[in-house]
């Protein structure tokens, strides 16, 4: 059973009296209570089944500009009072740093929202095994889906406790169900072809309906099958919702605080300054509710709010938490956990509109390795797609894709299907021009 809000509260209280009590000048604890069950499947037979229920404390200890964390699984006190103690003699060893410091008081979380993150609901193994056998059922039962690599259900449920020195103390529970499959497709006279789906959600009534996984999962497996080569060539690149994604996960690594303080983004001098199309808005709202990814508060107990990254275009906001803001002489906006909800501001093209861009063009569908270099601003990666030639269209792989990330930026059009599925989330995205393929 997950371990109440009282009970967590008078750990993460002992444990900065503790801190204070081996000499530290300032603490921030948090006690987590995490209670995970998964099981596996693969071609309709049970691989294994997994539980964990976890008991974690994060310590940071300050002496004056010193700073030191350690994490444990909590045993029993005894075993506690080492680990703070060990934690504080660390601390002493270490130099000082001007930049380290607790939040600033007047920014912490102090009434929380209920942003509906708990799900009381239960699902058991038995449920799960029926789930996940029923996905696998309707995926085999295409006659090109040979096999499965493995079906997974897991549910999770937390609750976690902030607290520091100067005050803080709050908390609060989440959910999280999620199931997955991955299947391997087959033609005659064809090699095989895997793709995957899977869904993630808050709540258990949510979740996707396992013969919707399995469909799904099959359908993007059997596109693949038949593929033909590519020749090299400068053409106009769709990316799906799955992949189009990517473009916001380079973009966070490129404004995070780290990268602008140590100089090694290449958006480093962008900051207030064009880098989209003057349409495109980008947001990060960790306040949605019932989303697995939102939180009324960053792991340094900074309260959290919407905020814009770009608007009509313009760079707005980094990412800060309170170290790197501190360097960059800004204030924290609520993002040492990272972002939360981030997404594209829809377009006002239809998925179909961007299929008239040109006689010719890509529709990727997969990619292998990184998006791009948020250092350098080079993009490059492997990929796999469906070609587009006046009426006609069949499946390519074996190709790269290489480039400018700023021209991926620059050359942005949006349709207007943006769906919440993932932490970062954009609509299907149509790259006019900047990109080249590079095929046999």
């Amino acid at each position: 059973m997950l371990k109440e809000k009282k009970e967590l509260e008078n750990l993460a209280t002992y444990c900065i009296d503790k801190s204070i009590a081996f000499n530290a000048t300032n603490c921030e604890v948090k006690v987590g209570n995490n209670i995970s069950e998964t099981v596996n499947l693969r071609n309709k037979k049970i691989e294994n089944s997994d539980r964990s229920d976890i008991l974690s404390i994060n310590i940071t200890t300050y002496i004056n500009k010193k700073k030191s964390t350690t994490q444990f699984t909590y045993i029993d006190k005894e075993n506690t009072n080492i680990m703070i103690e060990k934690c504080t003699e660390a601390t002493k060893l270490l130099p000082d740093n001007k930049f380290y410091s607790l939040p600033d008081k007047k920014l912490l979380a102090k009434n929380i929202e209920d942003l509906l993150l708990f799900d009381e609901s239960t699902i058991s193994n038995e449920k799960k095994l029926e789930y996940l056998k029923e996905v696998e059922e309707i995926a085999l039962s295409n006659k090109f889906i040979s096999q499965t690599n493995g079906s997974s259900f897991n549910q999770s449920k937390s609750n976690f406790i902030i607290a520091n020195s100067d005050g803080l103390l709050c908390g609060y529970k989440k959910s999280e169900f999620s199931a997955f499959t991955d299947l391997v497709a087959k033609k005659n006279g064809s090699g095989m072809e895997r793709d995957y789906y899977y869904d993630s959600k808050a709540y258990l009534k949510d979740i996707i309906k396992p013969k919707d996984l399995g469909n799904s999962a099959a359908k993007l497996a059997i596109r693949k099958l038949n593929p033909k080569k590519t020749k090299t060539e400068s053409i106009p690149i769709i990316f799906e919702k799955r992949i189009s994604k990517n473009i916001l996960e380079i973009l966070s690594s490129a404004i995070s605080g780290s990268s602008f303080a140590r100089d090694s983004s290449f958006l480093k001098k962008k900051l207030n300054n064009q880098i989209f199309p003057k349409s495109i808005n980008i947001i990060d709202d960790p306040l949605i509710k019932k989303s697995i990814y939102s939180m009324p508060f960053d792991k340094e107990g900074v309260k959290s709010e919407k905020m814009y990254l770009v608007k009509n275009g313009i760079l707005k906001n980094i990412i800060l938490d309170s170290y790197y803001a501190k360097m960059l002489n800004k204030e924290t906006n609520g993002r040492a956990s990272g972002l939360s909800n981030t997404f594209f501001e829809p377009g006002k093209h239809s998925y179909a509109d961007l299929f008239d861009c040109g006689k010719k063009l890509i529709l990727i569908t997969d990619i292998m390795g990184a998006f791009g270099n948020a250092t350098t601003g080079e993009f490059s990666c492997g990929a796999t797609g469906v070609y587009y030639e006046k009426d006609t269209f069949y499946p390519i792989n074996n190709f790269t894709l290489g480039g400018q990330i700023i021209n991926i930026f620059n050359n942005l059009i949006l349709a207007n299907d943006l769906e919440f599925k993932y932490s970062k989330n954009c609509p299907t995205a149509l790259i006019t021009e900047g990109l080249v393929v590079g095929g046999c």
